[in-house]
């Protein structure tokens, strides 16, 4: 992982919302070196807090109430709490939108003025996987997951040019501990890269709404990163390393979304109740 040259100074207390997720369990830990306490919350329980460094708070992003007590006394927000996969859009609709306007909407009124928002790839999913994109590409959501985060871009935009809030939207690709398939040898991000690419995310002056792809130094990306040249994120990691390992397994058929689409099979996911 990349370095800085001198230590960051450390933020009062930082929020985390989905602690409890994959990635939330993975940052729990190496978040710490940038705050002095790390305030945790998920909807789901959380393992106690180690020591007087760690905060834990249940927290149901669909109460407006609960979010608004949850972000009082915080400094900055790394928001990736949320339904992290394809699900029928009721299901989508309160931690996703509503979480998200409650978020800033909370951060307004308390003051805050850094949010990292744990956006995706899958808000331009329907893109093919032969088009290469940067941030001023137009959104093709994939599902309604893929809504709800262009619609939390959406608010951070708005937050931001109304009320000065900025926020890195990082468009996730797919963190893991190595990518699982031939499409992910493309959009894979490793923890060390997603661990850097945060600090940049929170350290850099200036940043308006700026949106990221994330993904580490794979041999071949779809996306352009110059628009976020001013984080100075610079990945480390390469999917490269994994890819006979993946290459070994059976290819996908030609009609396969995961051959076909940069979302993979998130574009064929539902529709849901019929």
């Amino acid at each position: 992982m990349t370095t800085t040259s001198t230590p960051r100074v450390p933020f009062n207390r930082l929020l985390l919302t989905g602690a409890a997720g994959g990635l939330g369990k993975v940052l729990r830990e190496r978040l710490r070196p940038y705050a002095n306490v790390l305030r945790l919350s998920d909807i789901a329980a959380l393992a106690p807090a180690t020591d007087d460094r760690e905060e834990v708070v249940l927290c149901d992003l669909a109460d407006k109430h609960a979010v608004h007590q949850l972000v009082e006394g915080v400094d900055a927000i790394l928001h990736f709490g949320g339904v992290s996969v394809e699900r029928p859009f009721e299901e989508i609709l309160g931690a996703n939108i509503c979480g998200v306007f409650h978020i800033y909407e909370a951060a307004r009124r308390h003051g805050v003025k850094r949010v990292i928002f744990a956006s995706s790839n899958h808000v331009i999913g329907f893109y093919q996987q032969d088009e290469h994109l940067d941030a001023s590409s137009a959104r093709r959501p994939d599902g309604y997951y893929g809504l709800s985060k262009s619609y939390g871009e959406d608010m951070a935009s708005f937050y931001f040019d109304r009320y000065g809030i900025e926020t890195v939207s990082i468009r996730i690709g797919s963190s893991f501990p190595e990518p699982q398939n031939r499409r992910m040898m493309h959009t894979w991000l490793s923890f060390d890269d997603l661990t850097h690419l945060l600090e940049q995310s929170l350290y850099t002056p200036n940043v308006g709404h700026t949106v990221v792809y994330g993904m580490s130094d794979n041999k071949d990306v779809w996306w352009d990163n110059r628009f976020a040249s001013h984080l100075g994120f610079s990945a480390r990691d390469s999917s490269e390393v994994f890819r006979e390992k993946v290459e070994a397994q059976p290819m996908p058929a030609a009609d396969d979304p995961a051959r076909i689409y940069q979302g993979g099979a998130f574009v064929a996911a539902g529709p849901f109740g019929d």
